[in-house]
């Protein structure tokens, strides 16, 4: 009796120890899977932020100009001398005094391509706001070309013999000798946040892009939001269980799979050559996304009417209120946290869509700002793939630059989504 009492006591220690171990394992896996994906995450995100570094700050020279006013016309208002200035002319007057021994014309035009083509707008600026006083010496901060910007930073690298360089010795003598006066400077690139579309990268911002995904967002929750509410209260409160609802249903959850470019085509279909809205507007984009989002928001909702707890419905009901009653005062505001969070997270998608905007020409090179939702537009996905595309080397810094700004974008609203769950959700 003992011995076989022994034996049972250790073979049920081994099987013990056996399914021990294969849990040690298991949680093992989990963990090793948990690091490698943070992994991945930090290395896409740590190559992003590397390649978006040189985007942050650009280079400027510090030139000595003078903006010469005759005698008679100095009392006259900046304003009114400003206007028959030849600002260009007067920047490249500045550079040329640094190196009065260029005299060729391909060399003036190599020295002139030193400078960013906004440096003659810098220059205007700064006379108008008093910086530069009438016949007098004033040193001005001008932006570089990207050329010269890159070289700086080191993204071009100057050891290389000058058939594998885009910057010939010339002008790289010429940097060279600028950097050894301290007439070069680095400043934070406000221009990124601050300007529209450009096709000189020093220039490139993406202001336009991102005031415009706003007005896309703002007509996609308008349109997306009330539709998907009610016809998820509909469907999940009122309407009867037959085979009509039944097939609504099944094709509701079919278009939550239906590839985003298939909308596209739809809005191009109908918003643009049926009621010939305005193409390349935040309207049209904004209706497109709605569409693709609609399917998103009636399946949260649906999800969150269902979890309130029946005897909420059968409390209200009993104490004489009405079934719209009910819904309304009762079943809404529980569900509300779940609603909120659906709607924020299928508006985040839409936000980082493309290919529906391709079709309804959200993909323009636009350099101005919108203003209302019917103005030519472009969003950020766009904006990153037209940069992505261009071929000069700076664009790469501004393409990682702007991919950062959209995950900026994405994860605050992925934060407000949580926020918002906290803040109304309800225990019972």
């Amino acid at each position: 009796m003992t011995d076989r009492g022994v034996t049972k006591s250790e073979a049920f220690q081994a099987r013990l120890r056996q399914r021990q171990k294969q849990e040690a394992r298991f949680k093992g896996y989990g963990i090793a899977a948990i690091v490698t994906a943070l992994g991945f995450l930090c290395v896409l995100l740590g190559s992003m932020i590397y390649s978006a570094l040189p985007a942050l700050t650009h280079h400027h020279l510090v030139l000595d100009v003078v903006v010469e006013v005759p005698a008679d016309k100095v009392s006259l208002d900046r304003f009114e001398l400003a206007d028959g200035m030849d600002w260009r002319g007067i920047t490249f007057a500045a550079l040329h005094q640094r190196f009065p021994d260029v005299t060729s014309r391909r060399d003036r035009r190599a020295l002139m391509g030193l400078l960013s083509i906004s440096a003659s707008d810098a220059v205007e600026e700064a006379f108008m706001n008093g910086s530069i006083a009438p016949n007098e010496v004033a040193q001005v901060e001008v932006p570089v070309s990207d050329d010269f910007d890159l070289l700086v930073k080191g993204v071009i690298d100057r050891s290389l013999p000058e058939t594998d360089r885009i910057v010939s010795d010339r002008v790289l003598t010429w940097i060279e000798l600028l950097e050894a006066d301290g007439r070069v400077v680095s400043r934070w690139a406000w221009a990124l946040l601050t300007n529209g579309d450009s096709r000189e990268p020093e220039m490139a911002g993406v202001r336009g892009a991102f005031i415009g995904t706003l007005w896309t967002m703002l007509v996609t929750l308008l349109v997306s939001l009330p539709i998907g509410v009610m016809a998820a209260v509909y469907l999940q409160e009122i309407a009867p269980r037959n085979r009509f609802t039944d097939f609504v249903e099944i094709n509701i959850n079919n278009l939550a799979a239906v590839p985003s470019i298939v909308f596209g085509l739809l809005g191009l279909a109908v918003f643009i050559n049926v009621f010939h809205m305005p193409r390349s507007s935040p309207l049209v984009g904004g209706l497109v996304l709605a569409l693709m989002t609609l399917p998103t928001i009636i399946i949260a909702t649906r999800a969150s009417l269902a979890a309130v707890p029946p005897s909420i419905r059968e409390a209200a009901l009993g104490i004489g209120a009405s079934r719209l009653q009910v819904i309304m005062h009762h079943v809404l505001p529980l569900a509300l946290p779940g609603i909120l969070t659906g709607t924020i997270i299928g508006l985040a998608q839409a936000a980082g869509e493309t290919a529906p905007l391709l079709m309804v020409g959200m993909m323009a090179f636009i350099v101005d700002t919108p203003t209302e939702v019917t103005a030519k537009a472009t969003v950020l996905p766009a904006q990153i793939y037209m940069w992505a595309n261009n071929p000069e080397r700076a664009f790469v810094a501004r393409t990682s630059a702007a991919i950062l700004i959209l995950l900026m974008l994405l994860l605050t609203m992925n934060a407000l989504a949580i926020y918002l769950r906290k803040r109304f959700e309800k225990r019972w």
